[in-house]
């Protein structure tokens, strides 16, 4: 590898910003600019034009406050690289969650893109990068460690899919279109496990918001939220909310508490952007203080703009329950549209086993797909203690990897421990509290994930638990559902609006989306284990089979 050219200085009127080193003066850079006060900030660009940039930046009072910069520079540098650096160092600079960047989001909109020995600058070069910025003491982490972290990976700055951001900019153009109108306007965004629904979510929401503070917007001074009715997922965008300028703690709420202090204040929210809308509510639930028939119908009420990020296969609870003619429902009422993403992002697996997993959760059980070159590896187990040894060996080796299950035992929130499967997995149900999520926690490698705690997140390989209320029909090749042995009592509480039938259909349902979720959390792995002795001979015959 030729020479890397790595330039510190003071960044100040004062200093000189001649800039002669050899690949830093009218080639492509990369810089940092930064201070080191109680809360630092920084800056991060890419230019053609050092000495002249940088003149500018000391012109412009966003920037005064730093006074120490970095030029990174080197032969081979092209304005390809730099782009993909610069927007690489800002993703990681959020997850490392020291600085406060000063960067919006134009870098946001740039789409996925190959370029000449991409890999060399991507993963070599910028690795490079990163250990010397760990040297100087400007970062801390490693990029091992750091992208196993869901901060690095609901990041606003990641690369966006073309589907993504044709996406992305239909929605903004949606909202500068219907901003100054009358009534409430509705986009749907609707898409399966793994599709990437939240890193467009978190993507769009921050530019919003930049859109918000520049004077040149049609946006400027919209009062814009993110609904986020997962406490763990809550988390992550807080934390991200601590590394960049514009995304504020107090725009991200629940469901609740925004519609009931949208209705204490009797304001109207601009935009509200709504993440996993399958999980609200759609009936009264005073143990939430929620008091009305639907969450969604109330948010829409109170906003102009409501953006809906939506699943049906992921509802998980009855008092929840959606299906795509109950959005309709709520939607057909006002100004609404509909997009859809269609590409799996998170699973390295090939569309065989994506085809595999979604005929599983609809209770046909195929051959397994064979194995081909894609880095994705679906494993059966017949005994517990060979597949907690894999999930851990796995954990040692690239991190992220957790054993999650079915709610097939019994599990409260009363700090008692809870075990799952006594018998064969022996290990609780997640008990961990801090600010980070669960998985990201070094001792949930001892414990079992439940439904709540990983649907949202990604991992590394996942091991699945199928507990008792999964079997298997050897006459009709079919999965069994009891959802008599389902533990999730809240989930199945009956509601009276719908008739015993159809409570008992939507009990079933719930089962197979957990198992849905469940199975699509893993991006280089799904292993399974069936506590059912039927299910599970059958799924090591299909792996026999798969094998000669």
């Amino acid at each position: 590898m030729s020479e890397l050219v790595f330039e510190m200085k003071d960044f100040n009127r004062d200093s000189d910003h001649t800039v002669r080193s050899l690949h830093l003066n009218d080639y492509p850079i990369v810089y940092i600019l930064y201070n080191e006060k109680k809360r630092p900030s920084a800056y991060i660009g890419q230019t053609v034009q050092a000495t002249r940039r940088l003149k500018k930046h000391l012109e412009d009072k966003r920037r005064r406050n730093l006074n120490r910069s970095i030029l990174v520079g080197h032969e081979k540098f092209n304005q390809s690289a730099t782009y993909n650096i610069e927007s690489n160092l800002i993703n990681y600079f959020i997850a490392d969650n020291h600085f406060q960047l000063q960067n919006v989001s134009q870098t946001s909109s740039r789409e996925m893109h190959n370029y000449y020995d991409k890999s060399f600058y991507n993963e070599d070069l910028f690795q490079t990068i990163w250990e010397k910025l760990r040297e100087e003491k400007i970062v801390s982490d490693t990029i091992e460690n750091l992208k196993n972290k869901d901060i690095y990976k609901l990041s606003p700055y990641k690369e966006l899919s073309p589907l993504q951001l044709d996406i992305k900019s239909d929605i903004l153009d949606f909202c500068k279109e219907h901003i100054k109108l009358e009534g409430n306007h509705v986009i749907t965004v609707e898409g399966d496990a793994g599709t990437g629904k939240s890193v467009l979510l978190s993507s769009l929401f921050n530019t919003l918001q930049d859109l918000s503070k520049d004077s040149s917007s049609l946006l400027q001074g919209t009062d814009n939220y993110l609904i986020v009715n997962n406490s763990e997922v809550l988390k992550t965008y807080k934390n991200i909310a601590n590394s960049l300028p514009n995304m504020k703690k107090k725009n991200l709420m629940k469901p609740t508490p925004f519609i009931n202090e949208k209705t204490k204040s009797g304001t109207t929210a601009d935009i509200v952007l709504i993440d996993e809308a399958h999980l609200l509510l759609t009936k009264e639930d005073t143990y939430n203080n929620f008091n009305y028939k639907n969450q969604l119908d109330e948010i829409i009420k109170r906003s102009k703009i409501t953006i809906v990020i939506f699943d049906p296969k992921q509802v998980l609870k009855i008092k929840s329950y959606w299906n795509e003619r109950l959005l309709e429902e709520i939607t057909n009422h006002y100004s609404a549209r509909t997009v859809k993403l269609t590409d799996q992002m998170r699973m390295n697996a090939n569309q065989e086993t994506i085809d595999w997993i979604n005929c599983f959760v609809a209770k046909e059980v195929l051959p397994l797909p064979s194995e081909t070159g894609f880095s994705f590896e679906l494993k059966l187990f017949d005994h517990a203690k060979s597949f907690k040894a894999a999930i851990e060996s796995k954990n040692n080796e690239v991190g992220l990897s957790r054993i999650v299950s079915t709610f097939d035992y019994l599990h409260k929130k009363d700090k008692e421990t809870y075990i799952v499967d006594e018998e064969g997995i022996n290990m609780p149900w997640n008990n961990t509290t801090n600010n980070v999520a669960w998985a990201e926690n070094p001792e949930s490698i001892r414990e079992v994930g439940s439904i709540y705690t990983v649907q949202g997140f990604d991992l590394n390989y996942v091991g699945v638990v199928l507990g008792p209320s999964i079997s298997y029909n050897r006459d009709t090749n079919k999965l069994i559902i009891d959802p008599s042995k389902y533990k999730d009592t809240g989930a199945f509480t009956s509601r009276s609006d719908l008739s015993l039938e159809k409570n008992q259909e939507i009990k079933e349902e719930i089962i197979l989306n957990s198992i849905n979720v469940l199975m699509k959390r893993g991006i280089r792995g799904l292993y399974i284990y069936a506590t059912d002795p039927t299910l599970r001979q059958h799924l090591l015959e299909l792996e026999r089979r798969r094998r000669t």
